[in-house]
């Protein structure tokens, strides 16, 4: 017999994460996880089954979802009574095969083994779950492998050891999982103090890095997210990553391995890392990096030129050099160092740096000592801190006027020099980082100076995890 105990409310530590969620007239919660199971095994297309709230020990062999496929607009749905009110311990929670269109959503989960969606599914979405599995090493809590797999509006926190809250990779050793979509999460408190290992996303493997994901990871709120300097790991081809907040974390948006991926409109504050950039034809634009203890922007050099199909699995692993990027409208603010490259013996090539928005006090604002085929163009550079290696032309030393907003984030006043200077023709950037429209006159920074409310700013919790809209 399967114990279950019901709960009052606690089981997130806020009532308003018990927020009842809607469920059908017809569809009495199941009491035990053999009538659960029950449901499932018979579901068709929109069937939506309701678990009760309590706390349920899962045995070995999980909650089967095996061969069941529910329609785009018909997802069969498996939901907790109220969000957080159902707490699943055990070793295993649900077990997913040759499955399509199923829904998970408010459930508590506290397993010991990974949640995996492999690569015999397709649309499979988690929503509105809570995260704390076991403190176990190297425990990767979401695995994805199989395609259009949704992940939004989860909270995943406290982790003190090595291993990742999501993992991505594909159905064989050389594939990627097509089109994921991370979005409106709340990833927090990850303490692992190791060099590597602990990242709060990671996005491919050295041996995918030349394989298309198609994943966006958006709108998401990063918070001491400490176990690795990399919060977002990118280690796939074609992926885009935009309006995350990252906060008070050691790890950055890191595109370590691959090619022709989008970072954009994200906001790095008072953490350590920023943003690296390693391998070819990237877009990072639109960023606002402010307060960090470590490297903003990190156009990164290599232990390879490119990575190459047949090449071997060590220069896999290396570093591949970045070229052909283009890092426009991004403002750096008071950074220990701003922009810069590392010593690798590859050095960067035919990378655009242009529009952008450098200002500090200390060190050098650039320090990239070697490059190949670069343009510098339309940067506004201030403070005390060096000009460093940007080479005369390339810049213009001005104050932009910055001024600070409720938000804590600095834009531009109406009186800025930057108003206007933007110079970069192509590719377009049709916004600027508040969503605002930049128009036929664009400004130089991340902002673009508006007198309208930000249709985008800094996520706060209430904008992400289980109760977000």
């Amino acid at each position: 017999m399967h114990r279950r105990t019901f709960l009052a409310g606690t089981v997130l530590g806020a009532a308003a994460l018990t927020a009842v969620l809607p469920a059908s007239a017809s569809a009495a919660p199941v009491t035990s996880l053999k009538e659960l199971q029950s449901a499932i095994d018979r579901a068709a297309p929109g069937a939506r089954i309701v678990v009760a709230n309590g706390t349920y020990t899962v045995p070995s062999g999980g909650i089967r979802v095996s061969g069941k496929h529910g329609t785009t607009s018909a997802p069969i749905t498996i939901t907790a009574e109220s969000r957080g009110g159902v707490v699943l311990k055990g070793e295993r929670g649900f077990v997913f095969d040759a499955s399509s269109n199923v829904t998970v959503s408010g459930f508590a989960f506290r397993q010991s083994t990974s949640l995996e969606i492999p690569g015999s599914c397709q649309r499979i979405r988690l929503t509105r779950n809570d995260f704390q599995l076991a403190d176990l090493t190297k425990l990767y809590w979401v695995v994805v492998r199989g395609d259009d797999t949704k992940i939004d509006r989860n909270h995943f926190h406290h982790k003190t050891t090595a291993g990742i809250f999501i993992v991505v990779d594909g159905p064989d050793e050389a594939t990627m999982a097509q089109r994921l979509h991370v979005f409106r999460n709340h990833f927090s408190d990850h303490s692992f103090s190791g060099l590597n290992g602990g990242e709060a996303i990671r996005l491919g493997v050295s041996s995918r890095a030349l394989a298309s994901a198609d994943a966006v990871v958006e709108y998401n709120l990063f918070e001491r997210c400490d176990g690795d300097p990399e919060a977002v790991s990118v280690k796939s081809s074609d992926n885009t990553i935009r309006y995350n907040t990252i906060r008070d974390s050691r790890g950055g948006i890191v595109l370590r391995h691959g090619n022709r991926s989008t970072v954009e409109g994200n906001y790095l504050i008072g953490g350590a890392d920023g943003v690296r950039v390693y391998g070819n034809d990237h877009l990072v634009v639109n960023n606002y990096l402010s307060g960090l203890s470590d490297d903003a922007l990190v156009i990164g050099s290599g232990t390879t030129r490119d990575h190459h199909a047949g090449e071997s699995e060590d220069e896999r692993r290396g570093y591949d050099a970045c070229d052909r990027a283009v890092i426009a409208h991004n403002t750096l603010l008071n950074n220990r160092n701003t922009l810069s490259s590392d010593g690798k013996p590859h050095e960067p090539r035919d990378v655009v740096v242009a529009d952008n928005l450098l200002v500090g006090d200390a060190g050098s604002l650039v320090a990239v000592p070697k490059s190949t085929g670069f343009t510098w163009q339309g940067n506004i550079l201030w403070g005390a801190a060096s000009n460093g290696t940007v080479p005369t032309g390339g810049f213009t030393r001005v104050d932009p006027r910055l001024r600070k907003a409720s938000d804590g984030v600095h834009r531009l006043a109406a009186d800025s020099p930057a108003i206007g200077a933007a110079t970069l023709a192509s590719p377009a950037v049709a916004e600027d980082i508040d969503g605002h429209p930049r128009g036929d006159k664009r400004d130089i920074g991340a902002d673009q100076y508006a007198t309208a409310a930000p249709v985008r700013a800094p996520l706060t919790p209430a904008d992400v995890g289980p109760n977000a809209a």
